[in-house]
């Protein structure tokens, strides 16, 4: 079968292609049948010296391109002459559908990026987009655990109040009792000498327990308060001596991930080697910032 494809030529570090037909049964640096252009890949351009002409030709006597082949083809628009030509169309109609397709080509082609320095930056400033992006989601993120964090500490302490409610009832409900036992006695004491004695004895009695029981309660009220402060600072002093140690953590394991791209790449440019250990972690996935690191690899 024969093919049109691609045999490489030039120097070292500095090829030119031809573009020749061959036999697919022929190496690729072997004999060949006709020599159709050169194609220079080195160039911004990627220039392109091809015989238009003999390219149909040989395509209408059914030569294969190969897949390199035919994207130069097709950039060439030498394809699409081909699609006209098998619809029938004349040369008339061929050279104006060819004029409106260069025309829509060669604005297409202006707006992509051509040299390597253009791609670069290019590609930096999508991933910049990109960091962006993720940074305002975090951000949002961080904002909704606050919110949520918030509104249990509130409910927390509308249960803590509650109780504290219940309490102030229950004394006021003890009040009422001993008032009534004190009504009690006093009508006692009405009735006779012998049981005022002991109304009188069994009230002494009972306020004294009463009194007892509300300096114990104070005193088990004052001690669950202490012992309430105490945890409550311990929690305090833990939390802040945990943020501490969090931010000088995070403060001497700086990595890549917490840069722009920019500021990753000039701080590995101006970083000896022997420094960025830890540096550029599995999780970047930045081409320019791995791309920097493996270049100050090679450098060191």
């Amino acid at each position: 079968m024969v093919k049109i494809r691609l045999q490489r030529r030039g120097r070292r570090k500095r090829p030119i292609h031809h573009i020749v037909v061959a036999d697919s049964r022929e190496p690729r640096d072997g004999r060949i049948i006709e020599d159709l252009g050169r194609f220079d890949n080195v160039t911004p351009e990627n220039q392109v010296d091809l015989d238009e002409e003999r390219a149909i030709h040989w395509l209408k006597e059914g030569a294969q391109p190969s897949d390199t082949v035919r994207s130069i083809f097709k950039n060439q628009g030498i394809m699409y002459k081909m699609h006209l030509m098998r619809w029938g169309k004349s040369e008339e109609e061929i050279e104006e559908a060819l004029a409106e397709w260069r025309e829509e080509h060669e604005e297409a082609t202006s707006e992509k990026p051509s040299s390597r320095k253009q791609k670069q930056k290019a590609m930096l400033e999508a991933e910049e987009k990109e960091y962006q992006k993720q940074l305002e989601k975090k951000a949002e993120q961080a904002a909704k655990e606050r919110a949520r964090q918030e509104a249990i500490e509130e409910a927390e302490e509308t249960e803590e109040a509650e109780p504290a409610e219940t309490t102030d009832a229950e004394e006021q409900e003890e009040t009422v009792e001993a008032e009534e036992v004190v009504a009690e006695a006093e009508s006692a004491e009405e009735q006779s000498d012998e049981s005022e004695a002991e109304a009188k004895e069994a009230g002494t009695e009972q306020e004294s327990e009463d009194e007892e029981q509300e300096v114990q309660a104070e005193a088990e009220e004052e001690a669950t308060a202490e012992e309430t402060e105490e945890e409550e600072q311990k929690a305090q002093a833990e939390d802040e001596s945990g943020e501490t140690e969090e931010e000088q953590e995070s403060e001497s394991a700086e990595v890549s991930t917490d840069m722009l791209a920019k500021d990753a790449i000039k701080h590995i440019e101006e970083t000896p080697v022997d420094e960025l250990e830890g540096f550029v972690t599995d999780d970047e996935d930045r081409v320019t910032v791995r791309r920097a690191w493996e270049e100050k690899q090679e450098e060191g």
